[in-house]
This record gives C-alpha cells, sequence and structure tokens, in this order.
C-alpha cells in the first residue's frame, strides 16, 4: 500500500480547513438552524452512532431533514411521509451534511475517506468489506465521486477499500474538487426526493470472523 501522505498531515489539513470553512459558512449554518427550527422544529441537528475508524463508534451529525409525525399507535410515520420540503431540499443540496464539520473538528472524521454508514452493518460485511474502516470515515469519498447512491453496495464497498489503499493527498484533492462538480450538476444521485439509498442487507455473504 502507498500512503504518501501521514495520518498527521492529513489532521492538520482537516483541522485547519474545518476551522476555515466554518467561520466562512457561519451565517449559512446559523441561517439554516433557524429555519429547521421554524419548520421543522427543534432540535435542529440529528444525531446518530455511526462506526468511525477501526470501526469504533461515534456521533455523527447531521441537521434535520424529518419532523417527527406519528400515528395512532404513537409510532414514528415512515421516512418518506416525515420527510418534508426544506428536508429535500436539504439532502437534495447536501447542505444536511455540514454539521460534519464538527465531527472533522473532533477529530471523528476527515474531508476524505468512506462515508459512515450505521452500525447495524458491521456484522454484515466481509473481512474484506470491514476494511474500509481503516481510514477516518468522511463528508465525502471516493465512492461519491464515482457514483454516489448510482453505484450497488459492492461497488461502493470496493471503492471504499481501493481509497484506503492507495490514498494520498493529491487523491484527497481530487476527490474534493469532483465532489463539488457533483454537488453543483447532481450526479450520481438515484433515490428520488432526497430520499437515501435502500439499507444494506448483507446478500453478498456475511462475514465469517
Amino acid at each position: 500500500r502507498r500512503q504518501p501522505v501521514s495520518r498527521y498531515s492529513k489532521r492538520l489539513f482537516d483541522l485547519a480547513f474545518s476551522v476555515f470553512l466554518t467561520a466562512l459558512l457561519l451565517p449559512l449554518l446559523l441561517l439554516l438552524t433557524a429555519a429547521i427550527y421554524a419548520i421543522i422544529g427543534g432540535p435542529a441537528l440529528f444525531r446518530q452512532r455511526r462506526p468511525g475508524l477501526r470501526g469504533e463508534p461515534f456521533e455523527c451529525l447531521k441537521f434535520r431533514t424529518m419532523d417527527n409525525r406519528r400515528d395512532e399507535k404513537g409510532l414514528l410515520l415512515p421516512d418518506e411521509v416525515r420527510l418534508t420540503a426544506l428536508g429535500k431540499f436539504l439532502r437534495r443540496t447536501s447542505l444536511d451534511e455540514l454539521p460534519q464539520l464538527v465531527n472533522v473538528l473532533r477529530g471523528e472524521m476527515s474531508f476524505v475517506g468512506p462515508r459512515p454508514l450505521l452500525m447495524e452493518y458491521l456484522d454484515l460485511y466481509t473481512g474484506e468489506q470491514m476494511r474500509r474502516h481503516e481510514a477516518k470515515p468522511g463528508i465525502t469519498g471516493w465512492a461519491q465521486i464515482n457514483g454516489r447512491n448510482a453505484v450497488t453496495w459492492e461497488e461502493r464497498f470496493q471503492l471504499d477499500v481501493w481509497y484506503v489503499d492507495n490514498q494520498s493527498f493529491f487523491l484527497d484533492m481530487k476527490i474534493l474538487l469532483m465532489t463539488i462538480k457533483k454537488v453543483i450538476v447532481r450526479e450520481g444521485i438515484s433515490a428520488r426526493n432526497g430520499e437515501t439509498m435502500p439499507k444494506f442487507s448483507g446478500t453478498i455473504s456475511p462475514k465469517q470472523d
């Protein structure tokens, strides 16, 4: 494996760039927070435990995109029903991911790396797929600029592992620049109305070890 950039250099870049972006985007962050409180209700942040480096859990932050509507039994309605118009806009533009700048500041995430998925998937990975956790999870990654939600789970995991084995400063810069383009032209988004990919069911082969 070749890793021309040390983890310390990558952390230094993440820290400096996250401080810069947080300061630059602070008015937008405050505006979106106020809009969510007014339209969806508080809290403005959605918090969920996700696996980080080496599979260690951390609290991943996003802007809330769904309300808390429930049925007559008190159970939450399906996601597609609770997803608001503002939430669809936030997902479509990827603005719902902006609070992850805090995760980068705290050292739980990097700007570039495999996207953090759900804790429940850990027992479904093969040994090779589990290698995606050898790098910090990222706000964006190699899989996101090579299909995003339009690729299969199998392809996504292959792309994640390829990144782990080939990460470098120049590759990270390429991914960041390509991410900006993808977000602007909305390439690789197969889900409609801001919905996310179907859940991973472990249909490839469960992890044996």
